[in-house]
């Protein structure tokens, strides 16, 4: 299996970790943010470092690529394109709803049917939000949605769904379904990209390292409740 260096600053929370074999092996994070110009770069060098001392060799570099903070993932993925130009190394990019889908999967029991919501806070009402079904397959792809009182009742009428991430705290009050549910503190952290990751590289799924550039959340345009689904 690979030794891969993971990359997180999509939110406030800047972390930084090192898988081997499937594990973590080393993780810096911080959830004070924002603070990635100051301490992402400190990270990436204590993640270099403990490679050299312990004789490991890193084969790929792993960024979570947004949507996002704009500032964020500008610094996380030239600081991932930077190292990989200079090891000589490839580029994986994880979408951060995805990995958010994937923390909450595995982390959690899921029924068959209930579908997984991670949402990225944007303005007043408004969320970066996809759907994945249990097995972590998309559902719809992601979107900006302004939410209101009937914001995903079709699919809310059918089945449980759970919503989650530093956008949903603010719904709780709208999306007043009895199929919808909500989890707390569910972040955007590099150690948990590592499953995402090896399968990325297990298939050779890698950027063009010269050209790739991260889903800023500027780049979408909100709809409406009605316009969405």
């Amino acid at each position: 299996m690979p030794v891969i260096l993971l990359i997180e600053t999509s939110t406030t929370v800047c972390s930084v970790a090192l898988s081997k074999n499937g594990a973590c092996i080393a993780e810096k994070v911080n959830f004070d943010g924002p603070s990635h110009a100051t301490l992402l770069g400190v990270y990436v060098q204590e993640m270099l470092a403990y490679s050299k001392q312990n004789n490991v060799t890193i084969d790929a570099v792993a960024i979570s690529c947004g949507p996002g903070s704009y500032t964020g993932l500008r610094i996380g993925v030239s600081t991932a394109k930077g190292l990989c130009f200079g090891l000589g190394i490839p580029l994986i990019a994880i979408p951060t709803l995805q990995l958010l889908a994937s923390t909450v999967k595995e982390s959690q029991t899921i029924a068959p049917k209930t579908l997984l919501c991670p949402m990225l806070d944007a303005r007043r009402m408004e969320v970066y939000t996809a759907f994945y079904d249990h097995n972590l397959q998309p559902i719809r792809k992601t979107a900006a949605d302004i939410i209101d009182e009937q914001s995903y009742s079709d699919l809310l009428n059918n089945q449980p769904i759970l919503f989650f991430g530093n956008g949903a705290d603010k719904c709780k009050a709208t999306l007043t379904h009895p199929n919808a549910t909500f989890l707390n503190e569910i972040y955007p952290i590099a150690k948990n990209m590592i499953i995402l990751a090896e399968a990325s590289y297990e298939v050779q799924r890698f950027e063009d390292v010269a050209y790739f550039e991260p889903f800023y959340l500027k780049e979408f345009v909100a709809t409406t409740p009605k316009e969405k689904l």
